[in-house]
């Protein structure tokens, strides 16, 4: 009988509404420990582990990081405070998969970079949707070249607007539409880049404020270059008329579209269009989140490759942080909370 891999033990920053998707029910679904939480509220800590099946409540981020049974640090905590945690867990020598945005801006990024290096852990982004069947094959079809060249390159990703209070409105927190929404869209923008010839350039932004948070872009679109010649849209919206999470490549001879590769746990369509004709493939709804544990899963116990480091973290942020400029906007500060 084969032997089973030894489950990650992995302790959770914060209580944050995501985790039940994003760690609680993908280690549930494969096996994997949630060994430790803790919260500013211990109240609301062990709410969560007793919800999560998380074996223990411990008193503070502190504690859990020096906690010896913690071997992997997920951060799903406000953006601003993904930086430095991420920073104290990677000096901690855990390995680290921080939510998106990994840090509040580009050079906050290459101080985590560092800390990676020095630590000599793994380190990831959760950019969960390259996981998934859904936007593997989007990239399958580009590669084939069934849609013929690549033209233009087109990433929306949009919801209602979060209350007022959220902190996703807070520029103090590393707020905005951008960090929140639009780090997907430029992400995708570049993943898609290595069939377009290379890393796109950017070559305009626009963006719109929210009433009430100044500096915190309710809404931003962004233009891009690629090397080979293609265009690119990346946009993002924070206070839209409805969800839209659409990943969309029109080539010189057909097209191709994601329908929702963000959540494709609710939609998994993928549909090509040529000069045959249009079909629709449904990939699969299993989470995206599940399939991202898996991959880190095996990274650490396997030493499987990743797609996503530190680096790619860096370059990213360096992207947001351009459009930001570019649009008339600072990038965020680094938070002192």
């Amino acid at each position: 009988m084969e032997e089973l891999e030894e489950p990650l033990r992995i302790g959770v920053l914060g209580a944050a509404r995501i985790s039940s998707l994003s760690i609680v029910s993908p280690a549930a679904a494969t096996g994997h420990r949630l060994v430790a939480v803790a919260a500013r509220d211990r109240g609301r800590a062990e709410a969560f582990a007793a919800a999560g099946a998380v074996e223990r409540v411990v008193d503070s981020y502190d504690a859990l990081l020096a906690d010896p049974e913690v071997e992997v640090v997920y951060n799903p905590l406000p953006n601003g405070l993904h930086g430095p945690w991420n920073v104290k867990a990677l000096q901690a020598g855990k390995h680290v998969l921080s939510e998106k945005p990994s840090t509040s801006n580009a050079t906050e990024a290459v101080a985590v970079q560092r800390e990676v290096e020095a630590a000599g852990t793994t380190f990831m982004e959760a950019f969960h949707y390259l996981f998934h069947p859904v936007t593997r094959r989007l990239l399958e079809v580009v590669e084939s070249g069934e849609i013929g060249r690549v033209q233009r390159v087109e990433t929306m990703v949009a919801i209602p607007a979060p209350p007022d209070g959220d902190p996703r409105w807070s520029l103090e927190l590393a707020g905005g539409a951008v960090m929140d929404l639009g780090c997907y869209s430029l992400h995708a923008q570049r993943m898609l880049g290595a069939l377009a010839g290379g890393a796109p350039q950017l070559l305009a932004a626009r963006a719109g404020e929210r009433d009430g948070h100044p500096g915190v872009d309710e809404w931003l679109d962004v233009d891009l270059a690629f090397p080979d010649g293609a265009t690119g849209s990346a946009r993002c919206h924070m206070a839209h008329t409805e969800v839209e999470m659409t990943f969309r490549v029109v080539g010189s001879v057909g097209e191709v579209l994601a329908h929702n590769f963000v959540q494709p746990h609710l939609d998994d369509r993928v549909t090509v269009t040529t000069p045959t004709g249009s079909r629709t493939e449904s990939l699969g709804r299993r989470s995206s989140y599940t399939y991202q544990l898996e991959a880190f899963a095996a990274a650490l116990r396997q030493g499987a490759p990743l797609p996503l480091d530190a680096a790619d973290a860096v370059a990213n942020m360096r992207l947001i942080d351009a459009a930001y400029e570019a649009a008339g906007l600072a990038p965020r500060p680094v938070s002192t909370s």
